[in-house]
């Protein structure tokens, strides 16, 4: 009974607190500031929500919550053998299916941006082929050089989707054309766990101190970093762009990193 109480009680820490819930406000809120002073120019806080949480951003709040329990980031309380790659990619896919269920009139391109999803879920597993591995911090320290230009390749489809998935594309949804920039709380959910994610899968896990602890949150700000500079350049280039660069460069790409996860597969048997 004790050690289920002690887990119990390990497991609401994580969730709640650290990498959990209070963790991916704090760095979401960051990263949604440093987006709104970039793309307006000012320091205007958006329109906070003024009605209570819908269900959608009640999902994305308990699925990005779960998804970061799973990363590899220093003192996370949950023990690395109770983590998993396709646990945090299921609840992060399930935030995005969630708003086109429910509020598919907000969102922009639904169909464009179900193929960036399926891209994004082949980015994250397909590393994971040939170490036979779920866990994330086994697959961020996976260094065999056979295996390199794999996460080399997905990595690359990662962050190339992620403008898309965090909604930083210059698509406006046609019942969210407002003067006044609204706070979009779901994306303020997603940072974290989205860049967080890729540091944990593409470099080898940081140790539990100090030094790890910034080498870690290093690596997932600059992640959040090269994001808003990639969806500050897609917005002045324009929606055209955009739309040309998802529909005619993602989907082949991601078809050239199957190619590389099975070739790697059979290489390496």
């Amino acid at each position: 009974m004790t050690q289920i109480l002690a887990a119990l009680a390990t497991h609401t820490l994580a969730l709640i607190v650290y990498p959990g819930l209070l963790a991916t406000v704090v760095f979401g809120g960051v990263a949604e500031v440093a987006w709104t002073r970039i793309t307006t120019g000012g320091w205007t806080w958006p329109d906070l929500p003024r009605r209570r949480p819908t269900p959608v951003l009640a999902t994305v709040l308990l699925c990005s919550s779960l998804a970061a329990v799973q990363m590899a980031a220093p003192f996370n309380p949950v023990p690395s053998e109770e983590r998993s790659v396709v646990v945090a990619a299921v609840v992060l896919a399930f935030t995005a299916w969630a708003e086109l269920a429910l509020t598919v009139e907000l969102v922009a391109e639904p169909r464009l941006l179900l193929v960036v999803q399926v891209c994004w879920l082949l980015a994250v597993l397909g590393p994971a082929v040939q170490p036979e591995s779920l866990r994330p911090q086994v697959l961020g320290n996976v260094l065999v050089p056979a295996l390199l230009p794999l996460k080399v390749a997905s990595g690359a489809l990662y962050v190339l989707c992620l403008p898309a998935l965090l909604r930083l594309w210059p698509f406006a949804p046609p019942g969210d054309r407002r003067s006044q920039r609204r706070l979009d709380a779901a994306r303020v959910l997603c940072w974290f766990p989205y860049c967080g994610l890729f540091t944990t899968l593409f470099f080898p896990p940081s140790t539990d101190d100090l030094l790890g602890l910034a080498r870690f949150f290093g690596i997932t700000v600059v992640v959040g970093i090269a994001l808003i500079g990639a969806g500050v350049l897609m917005q002045r280039r324009g929606a055209a762009v955009a739309r040309r660069l998802y529909m005619r460069a993602i989907a082949p790409y991601a078809l050239l990193v199957l190619v590389v996860v099975i070739a790697t597969s059979f290489a390496m048997r």
